[in-house]
């Protein structure tokens, strides 16, 4: 028998040989590790040629070399341009976040204007998440307030609705909005067909940055009107050309489409912070700021070079881009980015006169926002470090995972954990959990089932645990949590429970830490006690709005709803047939059973479960 210890070892990779392998043409490239992590992605005009560089003999960034000691597995995708490479490179970044690319963090889908121009009678919208066929969208804005005060200079200029299709379809007199000169009221055929199409589409046009055009066609209709002695009409269209004349006045960009994006660059203490100013035209949509990660060791460059491929992923890119730095291959995302958008695409990196105004402007709040991110990290770490005195742990929690229940009287009851690290809330690992099988209002049940399932997964999983363990509530809840993490062989968590003080005020909240006969008081003053209430108040947030949407759908479920065999036809037939729920539940089983396509055994079934 072989002695394990004589076992042949694994076969180191053979980077160099690997990469003598692939072939020559543009594509993207993918190194996974052992565990078959995937490490990095980047693209290549010479598959070959660039990966064989990671191999050899010239010398390289510590950064690098770590990412190169732990390749295992190289894969490739050949593109038939390097443009197609670019655009496959980021939808890459984007599934796989790999360890060692710069990455863009940002967890919010971006806002859009909607134009629902699948209806007869389009309303404009704010709008986040999937875009629908049939309807118009505009955007993305770098801020819901920047579309929230475009709609509302839609509406008051010309006249669009904004009310759901439900109230558009049930109104029998005009609204508000009808009142105060900021709808037509089609809902009551204020308004023809024809006549709201146009204000439609002058909007657009509007929307679209092609002002003149609408000014144009208003003054047009202006003059047809003050012809047929139509002089309320030709001073609605008047008012609406000097307010589009005065806005003109007001803007920013004096010259062009006025379609400009600005993106400028500011670093410090090894962070980040890319500024985006927004012009679409001609007006200035305000700015925002994004702060990629995993930076550390990479070039200003190529920070810039990062950001723009994932940043114009799902976003049309401007006629106009101006940049703080030249990424290396600036004239490839301007064909690519061309090619996407249909015309053409110019990135300027040393813009001149008033354009390099506002490059600079966009500079200086990217260092200022950066400035303000760092005091905040550096407030959040001074609060890990106070949490870590008080509780005697080892070193600062990596992270924070926090419960809470919420229900109504014990019914549909949901739990919340939230995790927060020392950067802040980590959105994408909340959790939300219907529970089932307790007794109403049974807290201490209710907690232990969510415990149960949160760190079962995980320890079946072998995910990370938390560096601490809040759960909210006093003594029975913090059993119940040792209880759970006991029978789990996770003894080791650090666990503490936050209870209401005896003032039951903000701040004056009891600690139960596990081991220690008293509870802790830290006071309103501990900035580990404002780092526990905002993370207790994020847990309670958390799991009243998942009760919430609970307790709506029980509300507004059918109770033929779960009864096997009762699908949507069959509930439709009974609903009919006994003129609504309460028929049906006076009903017994032989007139339950004369409904077309209800058995016998199917009528017994609904009234023992409607009794």
């Amino acid at each position: 028998m072989e002695n394990p210890s004589q076992a042949k070892k694994p076969r180191a990779f053979d980077g160099k040989k690997a990469a003598r392998k692939l072939p020559t043409g543009p594509g993207v490239y993918l190194f996974r590790d052992a565990a078959d992590t995937v490490l990095y992605v980047g693209k290549a005009a010479d598959l070959r040629k660039r990966v064989s560089s990671y191999f050899d003999a010239r010398p390289k960034g510590a950064r690098t070399m770590r990412m190169v000691s732990r390749i295992a597995r190289i894969e490739t995708a050949l593109t038939r341009n390097e443009g197609e490479a670019l655009l496959l490179e980021n939808e890459w970044i984007k599934a796989h976040r790999p360890r060692y690319n710069v990455l863009l963090r940002d967890d919010k889908s971006y806002p859009w204007i909607v134009m629902t121009t699948d209806h007869d009678f389009p309303r404009i919208a704010f709008h986040r998440g999937k875009r629908l066929k049939g309807r118009t969208y505009l955007g993305p804005y770098p801020s819901a307030s920047s579309v929230r005060e475009s709609i509302n200079l839609i509406q008051k200029t010309f006249r669009v609705r904004n009310c759901e299709d439900s109230v558009y379809a049930n109104r029998s007199r005009p609204c508000l909005q009808y009142q105060i000169k900021r709808c037509t009221a089609p809902c009551v055929d204020y308004v023809s067909e024809e006549e709201y199409a146009a204000q439609v589409d002058d909007a657009l046009l509007f929307l679209r940055g092609q002002s003149d055009k609408v000014i144009t066609r208003l003054i047009g209709r202006m003059e047809a009107a003050s012809e047929a002695l139509e002089f309320e009409e030709a001073a609605l269209c008047r008012d609406r050309i000097n307010i589009l004349k005065k806005m003109q006045a007001q803007q920013f960009v004096s010259h062009g489409s006025g379609d400009i994006d600005v993106i400028a660059l500011a670093r410090e203490q090894g962070q980040a912070c890319v500024q985006v100013m927004t012009f679409r035209g001609g007006r200035n949509l305000g700015q925002r700021s994004y702060f990629p990660t995993q930076t550390a060791g990479v070039d200003d460059a190529d920070v810039v070079e990062a950001f723009l491929g994932q940043f114009y992923r799902e976003r049309m890119p401007p006629a106009d881009i101006l940049l703080s730095h030249a990424p290396e291959r600036l004239e490839l995302y301007a064909t690519a980015f061309g090619e996407r958008a249909g015309r053409k695409v110019t990135l300027q990196p040393h813009p001149r006169g008033e354009r390099r105004q506002w490059l600079e402007l966009t500079r200086r709040n990217a260092e200022h926002a950066l400035q303000m991110n760092l005091a905040s990290d550096a407030r959040i770490a001074a609060q890990f470090e106070a949490l870590q005195e008080l509780l005697d742990l080892d070193e600062p929690p990596a992270t924070l995972e926090c419960f809470d229940i919420s229900h109504t009287s014990g019914n549909q009851a949901v739990g919340s954990c939230v995790v927060f690290d020392q950067t802040g809330p980590v959105k994408s690992h909340y959790r939300r959990y219907n529970l089932k099988g307790i007794t109403p209002g049974d807290d201490y049940a209710a907690m232990r089932q969510v415990l149960e399932r949160r760190y079962r997964k995980v320890n079946e999983e072998e995910g990370a645990m938390p560096g601490l363990l809040i759960v909210d509530g006093g003594k029975g809840q913090v059993t119940q949590a040792l209880e759970v993490l006991g029978e789990l062989g996770l003894n080791d968590v650090p666990l503490m429970g936050v209870a209401k003080g005896p003032s039951r005020r903000a701040g004056h909240e009891e600690w139960i830490v596990p081991g220690r006969r008293l509870a802790l008081s830290p006071g309103p003053e501990s900035p580990a006690s404002h780092l526990v209430q905002q993370v207790r108040d994020e847990a309670h947030r958390f799991a009243i709005t998942g009760h919430r949407g609970r307790r709506q759908k029980a509300a507004t479920e059918s109770p033929l709803e779960g009864i096997p065999g009762i699908g949507a036809g069959r509930r439709k037939a009974l609903l009919s047939h006994f003129g609504g729920i309460r028929g049906v539940r006076q009903a017994g089983v032989e007139e339950l059973a004369s409904v077309p396509g209800v058995s016998q055994n199917l009528a017994q079934r609904i009234f023992d479960a409607l009794h």
